[in-house]
C-alpha cells in the first residue's frame, strides 16, 4: 500500500509538471490544453504501446504447441496469481532478461529472452515469470505506459517553449529556458522513481506467487551479472523501454543512483532473502 501511495503521489507530480508548462505557455487555458494533450497521448499509448514495444524487440509469439514448458509454466503461474492467461513471447537476444506489457490483465503479455531460457534453472525461471505476472496483476504495465507518455509530452512541451517562449508575466525567455531543461529532467526522475517503486513491489509479490523468494533472488543475481556482459541490441536502439525489463538491459556507462531505472540489485536480493520462511510453498512442489 505504501508503494501504491508513493506511485500515486509521483504521478500527481508528473501531472503538475504538464499543467505548469501549459500554464507558462498559455495561462489557465494552456494548462487545460496541456492536460488534454497528455491524456490523448495516453489513450493512444494504452492501445498501441504493447504492440510497438514487442515489435521493436523482435518478439515472436509462442502458443501451446511451440511454447512447450515455458508456455505451461506461464499458464500454471497465471492461475496461481489469479490472472487470465497472458500471451507469451520469445525475444531473440542472448542477454538474459524479461518484461511484461499490456494495458490490463486481459490484454497482457510476458516476454522472455532466449538467453534467459538458457541461463536459469526451472525454479529461477518461474521466479522471473512470477515477477512479471505481479506487474500485470498490479497494472504496473498501465502505470509505466502512462508515465512514459507523460514524460514524453513534458519533453516535447519543454522543447516547444524554446521556440515559442513563455508568457512575459510567467517567466518569459528565461522561464522558457529553465522549463526546457528542468521540466524534462524532473519528469525523467519521477518516471524512474515510479519504476523503482514498482520493481520492489513486483519482487515481493512475485516471490509470493512462485513461493520461492530465494529462486527469484538467485535469478536476479544471474541476470544482473550476465546483462553487463552481453548486448541487447533492440533495447539499446529503444532505451525508453529499459524500465520495462526486470533488470536494466542497457550496456555502457554506469549512471548515478538518482537516474537509475531499477533499484540496486543487491537491495532487491536482500529484501527477497529476508522473505524466506514467510512465503507459501515453492512453485511446482505441491
Amino acid at each position: 500500500m505504501a508503494g501504491n501511495a508513493r506511485t500515486f503521489m509521483l504521478m500527481a507530480g508528473l501531472t503538475a509538471i504538464v499543467m505548469l508548462l501549459g500554464w507558462m505557455m498559455g495561462g489557465s487555458g494552456g494548462a487545460i490544453f496541456a492536460l488534454l494533450f497528455a491524456g490523448a497521448g495516453n489513450m493512444f499509448a494504452l492501445w498501441n504501446s504493447d504492440k510497438m514495444v514487442l515489435r521493436q524487440q523482435g518478439a515472436v509469439e509462442l502458443g501451446p504447441q511451440d511454447g512447450g514448458d515455458l508456455y505451461n509454466m506461464v499458464a500454471d503461474l497465471a492461475r496461481r496469481a489469479g490472472l487470465p492467461m497472458p500471451k507469451v513471447y520469445l525475444l531473440p537476444t542472448e542477454q538474459p532478461n524479461a518484461f511484461a506489457t499490456g494495458r490490463n490483465p486481459e490484454n497482457a503479455a510476458v516476454a522472455v529472452t532466449q538467453g534467459l531460457m538458457r541461463a536459469l534453472n526451472r525454479d529461477e525461471l518461474a521466479g522471473v515469470i512470477a515477477h512479471e505476472l505481479a506487474h500485470i496483476r498490479n497494472r504496473d504495465t498501465l502505470t509505466m505506459t502512462v508515465t512514459a507518455t507523460m514524460a514524453g509530452a513534458i519533453a516535447m512541451m519543454g522543447n516547444l517553449m524554446l521556440f515559442t517562449g513563455g508568457r512575459d508575466d510567467r517567466g518569459g525567455g528565461i522561464g522558457a529556458i529553465l522549463a526546457m531543461v528542468l521540466a524534462p529532467l524532473a519528469a525523467m526522475m519521477v518516471q524512474m522513481a515510479i519504476s523503482r517503486t514498482r520493481e520492489y513491489e513486483a519482487d515481493r509479490e512475485g516471490a509470493e506467487i512462485c513461493g520461492n523468494p530465494d529462486a527469484l533472488a538467485s535469478a536476479l543475481q544471474r541476470i544482473a551479472t550476465a546483462a553487463g556482459r552481453s548486448l541487447n541490441v533492440p533495447a539499446e536502439r529503444n532505451p525508453a523501454s529499459a524500465a520495462m525489463f526486470i533488470i536494466n538491459p542497457l550496456h555502457g556507462l554506469r549512471m548515478d543512483k538518482l537516474f537509475a531505472t531499477h533499484p540496486p540489485t543487491e537491495q532487491r536480493i536482500a529484501r527477497l532473502r529476508a522473505m524466506t520462511g514467510r512465503a507459501p510453498g515453492p512453485w511446482g512442489h505441491g
